[in-house]
Formats: structure tokens, C-alpha cells, sequence
């Protein structure tokens, strides 16, 4: 780990512009990165956050065909959704660029052309998949087949999704072209290839070793699988019409991989920020005094922790990361978000539900953080974080100091007195707080960080219930001074220490406690007064309104929509079978019945046993619905019956008949009902 960098530079996993953002981005890389830098520049660190859009990648060509649209349109409509979710978001990137970009297009092929220049690829005749029908080559995504480890029948041919193993296409197990469902055949192409097996040591020693005490366990234990698996040789290019072209002669209608082109985006990108800034672009990638730092999900790290850096190395120039705190996979109410699926929380519309109160979901993404394993994000949580810690805790600590100053002394911070013991105390354990969240925060344990600084708040809460000044006005207002001023400390203290996790909020505090914008990290622990006294702070302000179960449950409503409208989605319609003639049917009676009385078999979960009026009689039909309605909940129901099928004994019942019954989108069954008024029971049904 580097010690005392003289700069950072910060990426975020570039987004697909195949898609709008959703709460796991949010959880997994962005919020997270976004603290982190915050963070640095409150200590007066120089920082480059970089990120951009991911615009070569084989999603995109497969939205614009779903959509009939050009890769191109694609990535102009997403980019800009996604741009201003990241704005609105308060992700602070000092620049966000596009690998659709010039200069991103001659960085990826100058780091390609030093590398092939210097023999750091393999260049071989390999047979990959083609699809005839469609008269082209198959990129990975546009295979899917068997997971050849798990048996995950929807496995795509870079990835399986189910088991997070990462494929070649190759690999698949009946594999079949998503772009005509044909079975695609292999065929002869030339490709270069990066040969990790060379760098297997490197790596080994690198990461296994040299970071064994600084790196996350998750990330460790995936590097080294792969490595205990052996590397082999990967592929750089591919046989596509989107994407960069591969800058060598012979490689006509060949790009470069988007593996190998997207991470190159971050030099891109930072080469893009540092010419407008009229800044030199190399130390923030080429200095051995620059902390590199990824941050990304766990579906990123084999080309983060392995792939990356060995083209970094093979470079020869550049530094390597200092560390890759990736996260895992933030779930959603119990199940995997799916943006296929429409199973997730867009940002864009959850503005819409809850305008103004970005903070509050940053603040819920940060307290269920999957900083080590998997993690659910359920809409109750999110509503119990605001009402009971947000509200209850930070806004109720800052809305009865500032309440109370402007109740006493119209505003003015007024100047203390003699500082009791508990007053000394307090100020003492307010300044231990920034090295407590720092700690945390350089450890990339931003969920402990944020905890710590609920804490604050916590202390200044039990410091007014002690206290009292409200009681202690009437005794001894001289007291209540001081009281004051040691609690618009504490607020003082909030307001920057919140930064990194509450902008909006800090930025509202700001506003109410006119403090001094240029106060850093580090003046809470050693600045005497961080909210001088005969300074006028502004009036109070709802920081965090209460959520109400109507808002909660309209989200949890929309999810259930969702998931009722991918059932109907992927319902399996049966086949027809074969063909009957008009005398089978003519032999079949039909007729309305009404249910009359219902009961359930002894000793047979399934089954209920039904006296129906068919018209004809009232007789006994054993139907096995007990597993989707009570006896309760079908007397009374008018159905349609078959009359005429051969008495079958069940459980010693002899059940006369059968009744119609049918399955919904969500799988349960229903009646399948006469329900025009004036239908007897007994009319048929023909």
C-alpha cells in the first residue's frame, strides 16, 4: 500500500450505454468511489475521479438491433440519461468522457500498437462460432448455451450470469445464436491474442503476496482461483462492426475486444480531463508517487486485478493499482436485480417518487453496502433508515440546535463560557471523529464510515438530552451559552464531515449554518472554532421529511407489477395437441354447477372434496385445488364441470366428474367460470 501519494487517480468502472442507471451501479462502484473522493479533497489531496462511457461493448450492438435503431443512436440516447442521473446523484467525477471519442479511439490504438510492435501478442487461426443464417461471426453475447460448470442453460459465451464464471463461447454446451436461434457452426478466423500465461508469476507475487494484508478477501479469493486455474492466452480482438479498428494491416473488419478497449478508457479519459484542465496527464498514470485506486463489482475484477494490469505491464510505462476494493451484488426485495427483467430501481424514476432526497438513498445504498458479500435492498429498510436514523437522529440533532439558537439569541452564535467537564469531554470525542471515519474510509469500509458518522450526530443528540438547555434557561441562561455554542460545534463538524456521504445535505447545512465553505477535514479535530461565536446562522429547515408507508408501498407495488408482468411474459403456452375430430368433442357434457358445500380430504393436502349442483343431481367431485383455495372460498362459486367422465375412486371417495380450472400469469389456478347473468346451473355448455 502507498503511503503519503503526492496525487490519486480514482476510476469507476465505466457504465454500458446500452441501459439507464440503477440502485446496484449506484451501490456497488459509484456512491462508494464517490465518497472516497469527496473524502480526499476535504483533506486537500490532489485527485483525478474518472469515469466515462462504455460504448463498444457487444450490448450495444444487441439493443440497437432489438431496437432498430444504430449502435450509434444508442449510445447518444443512454450516455445522456445516464450523464444526468450521475449529476443528479451528486457523483463528482471530475471527468466523464466517452470510448466513442477521438481521443479515446487513438489512445486504445497506440497502447495496441506499442504492444504488437513489441511481440506481446500471439497471432493465430483459431475456429470461433459463426452463424450462417445471420453470415457473420458470433461476438460472446450473442451466443447463449450450458454453463459448462453449473448447468446454467442460459449461460452467454463470456459469462455465466447464474455462477459468475467467466467463458469463451466456445465453451458453451449446445450453443445457440441469439440473433436467429440457429445452431452456430465454428469457423476459421484470425485474432491476436494477450498471453496472461506470461504473466502468471508477475501476478502471483504482485497480488497474492505484496497485497495479501491490504486487498479485500473477496477479491483475493476470485484472483486466485483464476490463477490456481492457469492463465491462458486471451483474446484482443474480434470479428465485429462496432467498435475500434484494429490498427495493423491484415485486420481488416476486425475491432479490438471491448475488454481490451474499455479500461484503456480510463487513461482516455483522464488524457481528455487533463487537456482542459491544462494539466499534465502522465503522473496521474505514469508516477510511482500516484495511488491508483479501481473501484468496481465483482464481475469486473479478473479484468481489473489480472487482465488490466497485465497489459500495463506488458506496456512497460504505467503504474499498476494500488488497490481494487471491488464490491459484490446488491439484490433487490430478495431477488437478483435484472435489467432484462425490468427488476430494479431505475435513478431516473426514483427521482420522480422521491424528489430532492437523492441523500437519503445514497445514505441506504451506503448502510447495506455489499462491501464483502451479497446484499438486499428492500424499500422497508429504505423507508426505516430515513424516518428512524436520517430523520430521528441527524435532522432532529440540527433542527433543535438550530431551533434553539435563533429561540434565544435570534440567530447569533453566542460565546461561551467556562466549559464544564462534560463540555471539554464532548469537544474532545468530536475531535477524535475525523481519524475514526478517516480510518475507515482508507480501509474502504465506507458502511463502518458512515456509522461512525451517525455517531456525531448520536453525541450531539445525547449531549442536548444531558444537558437541557431548554430547562437550563430559566436557571442559568450564562450556562445555556455555552451549551449552545458547544452544540453548534458538533453541527459545525456535521456539516463536513457529511460531505462525503450527504452533499446535498452538507450543502443545505451550509446554507442554514452559514458556515466557512473553506473549513477541511482536518479543522475539525485541530480549529478551536469552527462556528464563531457572533456569527448568524439562518433559520431551520426539514432535512429529512418522513417517508409514509403510501410512498413505500406504491414501490412495492410497482415491483409486483413487474414480477407478475414477467410471468406473463415468459408464460409457456402448452402445445396444441393433436388433432380431435367433431364426435370426440360432441361426446364430451359441459355443463354450469355451483359449488355447495366443500370440505378437505382427510390426510391429502391437495385435495378437496366439493358437493356441486350440476342441474342434473348434486353429486361428489374430488378436485385437487386444496393448495390454492380454502373450502371456504369456493362454496358459492358457479363452475363448469365435465359430467360425463368415468366415477374414479380417490382416498375411497368416489369423485363423479371433473371441474374446468385454469392457471394465471402468476401460476395459480382459476376457475374457468360461466359468468354471463341468467346462466342456470345445468345449462350446457356446447
Amino acid at each position: 500500500m502507498l503511503e503519503n501519494p503526492k496525487r490519486y487517480t480514482i476510476t469507476a468502472a465505466l457504465p454500458y450505454t446500452n441501459g439507464p442507471i440503477h440502485i446496484g451501479h449506484l451501490a456497488g462502484v459509484y456512491v462508494p468511489s464517490d465518497i472516497y473522493a469527496r473524502y480526499l479533497r476535504l483533506q486537500g489531496k490532489d485527485v483525478a475521479f474518472i469515469c466515462g462511457s462504455d460504448e463498444h461493448g457487444v450490448a450495444i450492438s444487441m439493443k440497437a438491433k432489438k431496437e432498430g435503431i444504430t449502435p450509434q443512436q444508442v449510445i447518444d440516447k443512454y450516455d445522456g440519461i445516464i450523464r444526468k442521473s450521475f449529476l443528479d446523484f451528486g457523483i463528482s467525477f471530475d471527468n466523464y468522457s466517452r470510448t466513442s471519442s477521438k481521443i479515446h479511439h487513438d489512445t486504445a490504438s497506440e497502447f495496441f500498437r506499442k504492444l504488437y510492435d513489441n511481440g506481446d501478442f500471439i497471432e493465430e487461426v483459431t475456429e470461433q462460432l459463426y452463424d450462417a443464417k445471420a453470415d457473420q461471426f458470433l461476438a460472446d453475447r450473442f451466443v447463449m448455451g450450458t454453463c459448462p460448470k453449473c448447468g446454467n442453460e442460459e449461460a452467454y459465451g463470456d459469462q455465466c450470469e447464474k455462477c459468475g464464471s467467466t467463458l469463451n463461447a466456445t465453451d458453451l454446451i449446445n450453443p445457440k445464436s441469439t440473433i436467429t436461434g440457429e445452431t452456430p457452426i465454428l469457423k476459421s478466423t484470425k485474432h491476436w491474442f494477450l498471453p496472461l500465461d506470461r504473466y502468471d508469476d508477475f501476478l502471483k507475487k504482485w497480488i497474492l503476496e505484496d497485497h495479501a494484508k491490504d486487498w479485500k478477501t473477496n477479491v483475493l479469493g476470485q484472483v486466485k482461483s483464476w490463477l490456481d486455474d492457469g492463465l491462458k492466452p486471451r483474446a484482443v480482438t474480434r470479428d465485429l462492426d462496432w467498435g475500434i479498428d484494429v490498427p495493423v494491416e491484415g485486420a481488416e473488419g476486425k475491432k479490438l475486444y471491448v475488454w481490451f478497449d474499455a479500461p484503456i478508457g480510463y487513461i482516455s479519459s483522464t488524457k481528455e480531463w487533463a487537456a482542459r484542465e491544462g494539466k499534465d496527464w502522465e503522473p496521474y498514470w505514469k508516477d510511482a508517487d500516484t495511488k491508483l485506486v479501481h473501484f468496481i463489482g465483482k464481475d469486473n475484477i479478473v479484468f481489473h486485478c489480472i487482465i488490466f494490469p497485465a497489459m500495463l505491464k506488458a506496456e512497460g510505462t504505467y503504474i499498476l493499482p494500488d488497490n481494487v476494493p471491488a464490491n459484490e451484488f446488491l439484490n433487490l426485495e430478495g431477488n437478483k436485480l435484472s435489467t432484462s427483467k425490468n427488476w430494479a430501481v431505475w435513478l431516473h424514476e426514483y427521482l420522480e417518487d422521491f424528489p430532492e432526497k437523492q441523500d437519503v438513498l445514497r445514505y441506504a445504498l451506503t448502510a447495506n453496502a455489499p462491501e464483502t458479500k451479497d446484499n438486499d435492498f428492500t424499500w422497508k429498510d429504505f423507508q426505516a433508515r430515513n424516518n428512524n436514523e436520517l430523520a430521528a437522529i441527524f435532522g432532529n440533532f440540527i433542527n433543535r440546535v438550530v431551533v434553539l439558537t435563533n429561540k434565544y439569541y435570534d440567530g447569533i452564535v453566542p460565546a461561551p463560557n467556562e466549559f464544564s467537564e462534560v463540555d471539554a469531554q464532548t469537544l474532545a470525542e468530536l475531535k477524535a471523529y475525523p481519524a475514526v471515519i478517516s480510518s475507515s474510509i482508507e480501509r474502504y469500509r465506507f458502511r463502518e464510515a458512515q456509522g461512525e458518522l451517525m455517531n456525531v450526530a448520536r453525541l450531539g443528540n445525547k449531549y442536548l438530552a444531558d444537558e437541557e438547555p431548554w430547562k437550563m434557561v430559566k436557571e442559568n441562561p450564562e450556562r445555556v451559552k455555552t451549551q449552545m455554542y458547544v452544540a453548534l460545534q458538533i453541527a459545525a463538524a456535521l456539516r463536513i464531515l457529511s460531505e462525503p456521504f450527504l452533499p446535498f445535505t452538507a450543502c443545505k447545512l451550509s446554507g442554514i449554518l452559514k458556515t466557512d465553505l473553506d473549513l477541511s477535514w482536518s479543522d475539525v479535530a485541530t480549529k478551536t472554532d469552527l462556528l464563531p461565536a457572533g456569527n448568524k446562522i439562518g433559520q431551520a429547515e426539514i432535512l429529512f421529511a418522513q417517508i409514509e408507508d403510501s410512498e413505500i408501498q406504491k414501490q412495492i407495488d410497482k415491483l409486483e407489477a413487474t414480477k407478475v408482468a414477467n410471468k406473463a411474459e415468459n408464460k409457456v403456452i402448452e402445445p396444441q395437441k393433436e388433432m380431435a375430430t367433431f364426435e370426440d368433442f360432441s361426446k364430451l357434457d359441459l355443463r354450469v354447477g355451483t359449488i355447495l358445500e366443500a370440505e378437505k380430504m382427510p390426510k391429502a393436502n391437495k385435495l378437496l372434496v366439493l358437493k356441486v349442483d350440476t342441474g342434473i343431481d348434486v353429486r361428489t367431485i374430488v378436485s385437487g385445488i386444496a393448495e390454492h383455495f380454502s373450502p371456504e372460498e369456493v362454496v358459492g362459486k358457479r363452475v363448469t364441470v365435465l359430467v360425463n367422465l368415468a366415477p374414479r375412486a380417490l382416498r375411497g371417495v368416489e369423485s363423479q366428474g371433473m371441474i374446468l380450472m385454469t392457471n394465471n400469469a402468476e401460476g395459480k389456478l382459476v376457475f374457468v367460470n360461466p359468468d354471463a347473468d341468467g346462466v342456470e346451473n345445468g345449462a350446457l355448455i356446447s
